[in-house]
C-alpha cells in the first residue's frame, strides 16, 4: 500500500529553546487508520499543525500525495481536513452557513446533495438552521467535523476528536470513522481514549518527550508486547508466596486469595503445566480460572514509562 503522507526528519525547536519534536519520520498508508498516541506534551498536535501547515517545521521534508506542504502549498491542503481539539467557529452563524463556508474557502463550488449527506451521517441535517451558539458541545464537534469534510479531502486528521463527549456519541463518531476509511480516506487520529485506538486503528505509532518511539501494526504490536495472564481464584488465602514459587512470573493479590501468572503465548512453552503441577505439590487449591491478554494501554504506559525512566537517567 503506498503511502499518502511522507515526513521525514522533522524537527521543531521553538524560539525559547524547546525542542518539541525530534528528528521524527514516518509514512503513513493510503487508506488506513492511523493512530497517533502519546501523553500531554508529546508532540501529537505540534506535529499534526506542521504538517496541515499551521505551524513552520525547523527542518524535515513532509508531503501530502505527493506535494510538498511548503512549495505545494496550496496543492497540499486541499488534500487534507482537520478536526482540532478546540471549539472554533463564529457562533452566530448556522451550521448549513457554516459547513458552506468552509467549502468555499477551498475554492470547491457548491454541492448541495454532498453537504446535505455529511450533515444526515453527522445527525446534524435537523440543525442545520440551527445557529453554533445554541448547539451542545457534542454538536459542535459534529460541526468541526462536518467542516472539515466540506471540500472532500483524501486525509483526515481527526486531533482528540472525542474530548468531552459522551460514550454514544463517541461510538457514533466510531461509525462514521470506518464509514469514512471505507470510501477511502485516510484517518490520522490522537486519542486520550486508549479504547478509541484499540477499537479502529489498522496501525500505531507512539510519540514520546518529541521522539516518535514505536510504530507497529496494531495487532503485531499487541501479539509482541500484549502478554497474557492467567489469574486463578483460591480455595484459601495465602500470606506471601511459598519460595519454591517466587522464581515463577507470579503475583499475588493484597488479599491473597488471587494468583496472577504472566505467559507469552509466542513462547515455545507456557509454563502453565509446570505451574499447575507446583500448586499440586504445596497442596494450593484454586476454584476458578480466568485468561487476561494485557490491554493496548497497559502496553503504552508502559512503553512510555521505560522511555521517561531512560532519558532520565542518561540526564543523571
Amino acid at each position: 500500500m503506498s503511502a499518502i503522507i511522507s515526513v521525514q526528519q522533522l524537527s521543531k525547536i521553538y524560539d525559547s529553546g524547546f525542542q518539541a519534536l525530534d528528528n521524527i519520520s514516518l509514512e503513513i498508508k493510503r487508506g488506513e487508520i492511523f493512530a497517533l498516541l502519546g501523553p500531554n506534551g508529546a508532540g501529537k498536535t505540534t506535529m499534526i499543525s506542521i504538517i496541515c501547515g499551521i505551524v513552520n517545521p525547523s527542518s524535515g521534508v513532509i508531503t501530502a500525495d505527493g506535494h510538498d506542504i511548503i512549495r505545494d502549498y496550496r496543492a497540499a491542503r486541499t488534500k487534507i481536513g482537520l478536526v482540532p481539539q478546540e471549539l472554533c467557529t463564529d457562533g452566530f452563524e448556522s451550521v448549513l452557513t457554516t459547513v458552506n463556508f468552509s467549502r468555499g474557502l477551498f475554492g470547491c463550488p457548491p454541492n448541495k446533495a454532498y453537504i446535505e449527506q455529511i450533515l444526515r451521517q453527522l445527525s446534524l441535517w435537523d440543525k442545520r438552521n440551527a445557529r453554533i451558539m445554541e448547539l451542545s458541545g457534542g454538536m459542535k464537534r459534529r460541526v468541526m467535523i462536518a467542516k472539515a469534510l466540506s471540500h472532500e479531502p483524501e486525509i483526515l486528521f481527526l486531533d482528540e476528536p472525542t474530548a468531552g463527549v459522551d460514550v454514544e456519541l463517541r461510538r457514533d463518531m466510531w461509525e462514521m470513522v470506518r464509514g469514512l476509511r471505507a470510501r477511502g480516506v485516510t484517518i490520522i487520529l490522537t486519542t486520550h481514549y486508549i479504547e478509541e485506538a484499540e477499537e479502529m486503528a489498522d496501525r500505531i505509532g507512539v510519540i514520546s518527550r518529541g521522539k516518535l518511539i514505536l510504530v507497529e501494526e496494531k495487532n503485531v504490536l499487541m501479539d509482541k508486547l500484549g502478554q497474557k495472564q492467567l489469574r486463578l481464584q483460591l480455595k484459601k488465602s495465602l500470606q506471601e508466596l511459598p519460595t519454591e514459587l517466587q522464581d515463577y512470573p507470579l503475583s499475588l493479590a493484597a488479599d491473597g486469595l488471587e494468583l496472577i501468572y504472566h505467559f507469552d503465548t509466542k513462547g515455545d512453552q507456557t509454563g502453565i503445566a509446570d505451574l499447575f503441577r507446583r500448586l499440586d505439590e504445596h497442596g494450593i487449591d484454586y476454584k476458578d480460572i480466568q485468561s487476561k491478554q494485557r490491554s493496548l494501554e497497559e502496553i503504552f504506559v508502559s512503553l512510555v514509562s521505560d522511555t521517561a525512566t531512560v532519558e532520565v537517567g542518561a540526564v543523571e
